[in-house]
């Protein structure tokens, strides 16, 4: 691969990150779909891990089978995009431990602001299931990662 295609997937994998990000900023802070629009007069958190899962996958039948499904894969597939960017833009964090901790960071960074601005709930399930899909990007990326190199051998 030449230098220039490097660079220009460099700079297509930034612009993306950038658009990925403030999508993420508009969905976890103001978006009306998950009640965003409204702030608490209380601090809502979950410290507990699993509680929160157990409880959707519990109450499924009550809060409705796609509450269970955003919940549960729409967090973890929301934050495959960073899993996947990251490595592309960093070759520090081609380590699957490096995507999962700047994954985590991502997330503990937004659930700390939805517990100080009270928009949202600071919930730990929220942080096991947005590092689990950076995670999963991260393996997307390994493998086509490895596709590629494999074929540019050839």
């Amino acid at each position: 691969m030449s230098r220039n295609t490097k660079r220009r997937i460099q700079l297509g994998s930034f612009i993306l990150l950038v658009l990925y990000i403030a999508v993420l900023m508009y969905v976890c802070f103001v978006s009306e779909d998950y009640g965003r629009n409204t702030v608490s007069p209380y601090y809502r958190y979950n410290l507990i891990p699993f509680k929160e899962i157990g409880r959707f996958y519990f109450y499924r039948d009550i809060v409705g089978i796609r509450a269970f499904v955003t919940n549960l894969f729409g967090n973890v597939i929301a934050f495959m995009p960073f899993g996947f960017l990251m490595p592309v833009l960093r070759k520090r964090e081609r380590r699957v431990v490096n995507a999962a901790f700047m994954t985590f960071l991502l997330s503990l960074f937004i659930e700390i602001v939805q517990l100080l601005t009270r928009v949202g709930s600071f919930d730990v399930d929220d942080l096991i299931l947005n590092t689990m899909g950076g995670i999963l990007g991260y393996v997307l990326f390994y493998i086509l990662n490895k596709i590629r190199r494999l074929y540019d051998a050839t």
